[in-house]
């Protein structure tokens, strides 16, 4: 099969990836100039390489290792790998011992630094009744509903922190189904699924770059800045209409199907203008309209990465420190960029890159900014702390609220869409996406018809 996959973000390479280790002939348009949709490289002043966010990835991301490894990243060159830990400046907080799980969470939270032996058991009780209820609650349960309870500092420090870094809401507002798949996964899935993996490169180099060269190499197109600016079904194959300049007209190419893994109101406009083509039967054509309103009605949250220079390092010698958020302070987390990447390393001429973390931001950007700073200076004593950029992703994520109901991956008629939006039991992460498009990407392979065709192909 020919499939052409509209987005080279993470979804959309994992996607290609399968398609062709499967025998199928993926073909990629991207809108853009880099790969890697909401997580990609971008330049800092002072030839400084980053990302559009300082992301983390958790070692029971097995979908996303597996995709690393099979397009020759291996995770020792690509990635940091650390036990969970949640600690403070002041050295209060959690973190996990290098043991099997669940003894790892078993001991963190047994030897938590600055909690009360009551709030230690606290926690501990309440992991436990989760495990004996297989990690399920009701579907209209929020994350606080869940932790309602527990005590006051188990909520500050580490429940808030933990559900707004992986759902990117506050536990009032998070689905608690969806917090509890993540939980399952990281401290019961397998030895190492709670430890953090911090990316040592670009977040371009660690997937989308290597797994476009894969492609390549192995005789699959990847084309950058073509918007694909129409979708077309005339019978049996679609017809792709992506120019190499948006004003410019070509011949559209032909696909057996197509795979939409871009952004959903991206995708909703490619089905909306396909929905209305006279050759689209006329039950796809509702189908498509549906599944675009769906798409259409996903709020979303932004995420802002605050990066800085300092003369300091952090002082627990750690990649990262959780920080105290509160009003004025809106930042969870500081990482240290020196020990991520060693071209970047901290030497009296370069000051150390510091990245702070907002989650569910929802600051103006140069308010933020001053905040993040004010908070560098009084929580860590900061006083050289100099701005370099701040980075405001405004659609970085869905809201993960109880009861969503999320697009699904079947458009019909030879169309599919995958992302971390589209129906599944991960909020939006990059592993959220890398399974999305792997699964698209088998279900489609194992079940498309092309338009018009008698039989499967």
């Amino acid at each position: 099969m020919k499939v052409a996959i509209v987005g080279a973000g993470w979804a959309g390479m994992a996607a290609a990836v399968q398609l062709a280790q499967d025998g199928h002939d993926p073909c990629v348009f991207e809108a853009g100039r880099h790969l890697g949709g909401r997580a990609r490289t971008l330049e800092l002043p002072g030839a400084l390489e980053a990302d559009n966010g300082q992301h983390i990835l958790i070692g029971a991301y097995a979908e996303c290792l597996h995709l690393m490894r099979s397009v020759g990243i291996s995770e020792t060159e690509g990635l940091l790998r650390r036990p969970l830990a949640m600690r403070h400046a002041d050295g209060s907080g959690l973190a996990f011992p290098p043991l099997p799980a669940p003894l790892d969470a078993l001991f963190g939270i047994a030897a938590a630094r600055g909690w009360t032996l009551r709030e230690r058991l606290a926690l501990l009780a309440r992991a436990l009744r989760w495990r004996v209820q297989g990690f399920r609650c009701a579907p209209t349960a929020t994350v606080a509903e869940l932790c309602h309870g527990l005590p006051q500092r188990l909520l500050d420090e580490f429940m808030e922190p933990l559900c707004v870094s992986a759902l990117n809401l506050p536990t009032a507002r998070a689905s608690g189904s969806v917090f509890l798949r993540v939980l399952q996964d990281a401290l019961f899935a397998g030895s190492g699924g709670s430890n953090f993996l911090v990316p040592r490169v670009s977040l371009g180099a660690l997937l989308p770059e290597p797994a476009a060269r894969w492609l390549q190499a192995h005789g699959h197109a990847v084309h950058t800045g073509r918007r694909v600016q129409q979708l077309a079904p005339p019978g049996r194959q679609w017809a792709v209409h992506a120019p190499v300049q948006s004003t410019a007209v070509a011949e559209p190419a032909h696909f057996d199907a197509v795979l939409l893994a871009c952004p959903p109101q991206e995708a909703a406009r490619l089905a909306l203008a396909a929905a209305g083509d006279e050759r689209l039967p006329a039950r796809e054509g509702l189908r498509y309209r549906r599944w675009a309103q769906a798409a259409q009605a996903l709020e979303h949250t932004a995420i802002a990465t605050v990066y800085a220079h300092t003369g300091q390092r952090l002082p627990s010698g750690l990649p990262w420190l959780a920080l105290r958020p509160g009003p004025g302070q809106p930042a969870q987390f500081v990482f240290d960029r020196s020990h991520l990447m060693p071209a970047q390393a901290h030497d009296p001429a370069r000051p150390g890159l510091m990245a702070f973390v907002v989650s569910d931001c929802r600051t103006e950007r140069a308010t933020l900014q001053q905040q993040v700073l004010q908070q560098a200076r009084e929580q860590l004593g900061w006083q050289d702390i100099q701005p370099v950029r701040t980075v405001v992703e405004k659609r970085a994520t869905f809201a993960c609220t109880p009861g969503l109901q999320r697009p699904g991956m079947e458009l019909g008629h030879g169309l599919w869409a995958c992302g971390d939006y589209v129906d599944g039991p991960y909020p939006a992460t990059l592993e959220g996406a890398v399974r999305s498009g792997i699964q698209a990407a088998r279900q489609l392979a194992g079940t498309q018809t092309p338009p018009g065709s008698p039989g499967k192909t």
